[in-house]
């Protein structure tokens, strides 16, 4: 296995520009495996912003459901993931398998040849959700975290954009 590192924080935490900074210590082209979508102006707005601030050296790959296989497919000197929680979300919505596809990410990841970061929301530091659907995502997101910090060398967790090594 390569060396593996999760980023985890709130929204807005900075786990993101960090995970990018430290993709971007490998030389050569780097590949990022997005996993929203523009499903509105200000997302799409928000993906086109994202995009233009990595530069040339990235590859940005769109896979919203798939990333599994996208991970295994990924090339260059390293792959950022950005991000879990998004995925989740489209397989929830999308009604996969949630359990077998963090199954494949994790075997994908563990699998890699190369550096992978991946970034996640933590989502269990807050309210318990209201709803039946968001109370499934916050205990899917939970599982997610915890099985990619299980294979994961590194776990960073990250406010304020300050990272804590956590792993």
């Amino acid at each position: 296995m390569t060396d593996t590192t999760l980023f985890l924080g709130g929204a807005r935490s900075g786990k993101s520009r960090l995970a990018q900074a430290a993709a971007e210590t490998h030389p050569g082209p780097l590949t990022y495996l997005a996993t929203g979508e523009a499903e509105d102006d200000e997302m799409a707005e928000r993906i086109a912003r994202h995009r233009a601030d990595r530069g040339p050296r990235w590859r940005t790959v769109e896979c919203p459901v798939d990333l599994p296989a996208a991970l295994r497919e990924a090339s260059g000197a390293a792959v950022l993931v950005d991000c879990l929680t998004l995925w989740l979300s489209n397989l929830m919505l999308g009604g996969h398998d949630v359990g077998a596809g963090r199954a494949a990410l994790v075997t994908a990841m563990v699998a890699a040849t190369r550096p992978v970061l991946l970034v996640s929301n933590e989502v269990g530091l807050g309210l318990v959700p209201e709803t039946p659907l968001g109370r499934a995502f916050r205990d899917e997101a939970g599982r997610l975290n915890q099985a990619v910090a299980a294979a994961a060398d590194h776990v960073m967790f990250v406010a304020a954009g300050l990272p804590l090594r956590l792993k």
